[in-house]
């Protein structure tokens, strides 16, 4: 991702920015220019909690390939990893890496919380990438 990207995504990444429909109710993540539900276009913008539980998992053991090994992921270096779908308390779901836990205490339905962490690194003297990622509450 290059660092005008990164800059722009900072809101999502960080705060898990997404919107509201002011109309029907409808929460999206990420934020969305227009309700998919009722065609609203006044979207208003949304922090959301941050909490939610498991729909899905799998332990990821085979990295990325990146021969260079410059642009990996920081999950991508440290296998096994924890990738879950989760289904944030407002009703969106979304994809995220489950860390400071055994792989073994990840079950669906499990409870987690929304975590701040180093995502990735370009290089050695390159940008850092900081985001969510999620632990069992």
């Amino acid at each position: 991702m290059t660092v005008p990207k990164i800059w722009r995504k900072i809101p999502e990444m960080y705060n898990l920015k997404g919107r509201i429909c002011p109309e029907c109710n409808s929460y999206f993540f990420p934020p969305r220019e227009f309700c998919t539900k009722c065609g609203n276009e006044k979207m208003e913008d949304y922090f959301f909690q941050g909490i939610g539980k498991i729909i899905s998992f799998t332990i990821i053991r085979t990295p990325v390939s990146d021969p260079e090994n410059e642009n990996m992921d920081i999950a991508a270096r440290n296998i096994p990893y924890v990738l879950a779908i989760i289904e944030l308390a407002e009703g969106p779901r979304l994809t995220a890496q489950v860390v400071d836990c055994r792989k073994e205490d990840v079950e669906i339905g499990k409870d987690v919380e929304m975590v701040f962490r180093k995502i990735m690194e370009k290089g050695e003297k390159g940008v850092i990438q900081y985001g969510y990622k999620f632990r069992l509450a």
